[in-house]
Order: C-alpha cells, then sequence, then structure tokens
C-alpha cells in the first residue's frame, strides 16, 4: 500500500468515527433534552397556580345612565375569568367596562353604560366555548362579546387546526344571533415564567402557531382578531410585574395591558351597536 493508500485509510476510519462519535453525541443529546422537556412539563404541571376568586362578580354595571347600554360579555378560559386578580375592577372585562364606559377608544362615541358579564370557566379550551355561546345567549342577547382562549389548547397539545375550528364555529353562532365578536388570540406563552426554558420557548412557538390558526377561523366566521402575543407579548416578557405571583396568570397590569391592546377592536364593535 502506497503513502497515499495509507493516508486514505486512515482518513477514511477516523471519519467514520467521528461520524459514529457524533451520531452518539446527538443521540445523547436528544434523549437528554426530552428528559429535560419531560421534568419541565412534570413541574409545570405540578406547580400551584393560582384559582379563581369565588368573589369576584360575574355580572356588573359600569358607568352611569343615560344612552342604552352596552352589553359586554366575556367567553373563554381564566382571562375571561380574572384568575390572577382578587377585585373585578382588576380584570381584563372590568377594565375593559371602565374604558368603554368613560368613551375611550376609536370611535366610541362619548360615556355610556357597560352591562359586564363572564360565562368564561377556567381551564377551558376551544371544545368548551359551545356551551358558553349558549350561557351567553341567554336572556338579553349581548351586543359585544369578547373571547380569549387558547392557552389550553396549547398546553394540552390540541392541532391548532382542529382547536381553531371550534373557536370558528363559536364565533359563527354569536355572529348569527347578531353579536359583535372580538377574540384575543392566545397570548405569548414564552412570556410566562411558571414554565422554564427550554420548554418555554417550545410553548412560545405552539402559541404563535395556534394564534395563526386562530386567526383565520375567527376572520373567515365574521369576527375580529386582536393578536396577544405580537400586541401585548414584548411587554409581559420586560415586566415580570404583569404575571401575578403564580408567573403564570396575568396580575392587574397585565389585564390592563390587554385590555388596552383589545380597546380599539371592542370600541369599534361597541360604536357599530348604536346604530341599531
Amino acid at each position: 500500500m502506497t503513502g497515499l493508500d495509507t493516508t486514505g485509510a486512515v482518513m477514511s476510519g477516523m471519519a467514520t468515527r467521528l461520524a459514529r462519535t457524533a451520531a452518539v453525541t446527538l443521540a445523547a443529546g436528544a434523549i437528554g433534552g426530552v428528559a429535560l422537556l419531560v421534568g419541565e412539563v412534570f413541574l409545570a404541571r405540578n406547580r400551584q397556580y393560582a384559582q379563581p376568586e369565588l368573589g369576584l362578580a360575574l355580572r356588573s354595571t359600569v358607568g352611569r345612565t343615560g344612552a342604552p347600554p352596552l352589553r359586554l360579555v366575556l367567553l373563554g378560559d381564566s382571562a375571561a375569568l380574572g384568575v390572577g386578580v382578587d377585585r373585578a375592577d382588576d380584570t381584563v372585562g372590568g377594565q375593559l367596562a371602565r374604558l368603554l364606559s368613560e368613551g375611550a377608544g376609536p370611535a366610541a362615541g362619548g360615556e355610556r353604560q357597560v352591562w359586564l358579564s363572564s360565562v368564561g370557566v377556567s381551564g377551558s379550551r376551544s371544545t368548551d366555548l359551545a356551551t358558553q355561546v349558549a350561557r351567553a345567549l341567554l336572556g338579553e342577547r349581548p351586543d359585544v362579546a369578547v373571547i380569549l382562549i387558547g392557552a389550553n389548547d396549547v398546553t394540552g397539545l390540541r392541532r391548532p387546526g382542529e382547536a381553531a375550528a371550534y373557536l370558528g364555529a363559536a364565533v359563527r353562532r354569536l355572529r348569527d344571533a347578531q353579536v359583535r365578536v372580538v377574540v384575543g388570540t392566545c397570548p405569548d406563552l414564552g412570556a410566562v415564567r411558571a414554565i422554564a426554558p427550554p420548554l418555554r420557548q417550545l410553548a412560545g412557538w405552539l402559541g404563535r402557531h395556534a394564534a395563526r390558526a386562530q386567526s383565520v377561523a375567527v376572520v373567515e366566521a365574521g369576527g375580529t382578531v386582536v393578536d396577544l402575543a405580537a400586541e401585548t407579548g414584548a411587554v409581559f416578557r420586560a415586566d415580570v410585574g404583569t404575571l401575578c405571583h403564580d408567573g403564570y396568570h396575568p396580575s392587574a397590569d397585565g389585564y390592563r395591558v390587554w385590555a388596552h391592546a383589545l380597546l380599539p377592536a371592542v370600541a369599534r364593535a361597541a360604536a357599530g351597536t348604536r346604530q341599531r
């Protein structure tokens, strides 16, 4: 064997050994990464999270009488219920109602009284919206519905398209009943402190995919979309004070950020109800 042949054989053998070492390293890294994610999922699922405050009023009246009242109803998960705060005024619904009663937002048309209610249920997924829509349509029909949903679909690993289809069906039923609908899509799960990296980054990525599917379904059903992750994610990532003590649910400040993000769309929807 010539010197060139020997060198070629050595290099070939070295390449083979390096390839095998790389494969073993990658496999070990993948297994380690999966184990890390599994451990973080276990920790995330077994944390102590904020619970709904039973004292929070699900129905309230905000603002002074005068013009015909605006009937505002919230549907969805813990966000629609205000988990993380202990005063109705601090919930996203309470803060939206106050802003609307003061005439805030584009085309608001001045001060008005707001009748606020919520049929949201903590832990809800998009499959649960059908029952909530039925409850929302009982009695006097609401003028505007705000739906906050998606986080539990993501953490439950529901397929984005499937979850979005249930959301779209709920929006369509409300629109068929002449209710204007604004949907706040899945918030930025990459901002929550209750989930450690790299699971936090994975949750954020899954949340963005869910939000895109939600947006398509809502628009097709005749609703209005507010991308909460795009509008408010940077604030939640920068300011830990936007989350309550559990590092997952919004605080009063966090709900305020959401309320102001939702306000333009909700105010335009509310202005349209004056034309009825």
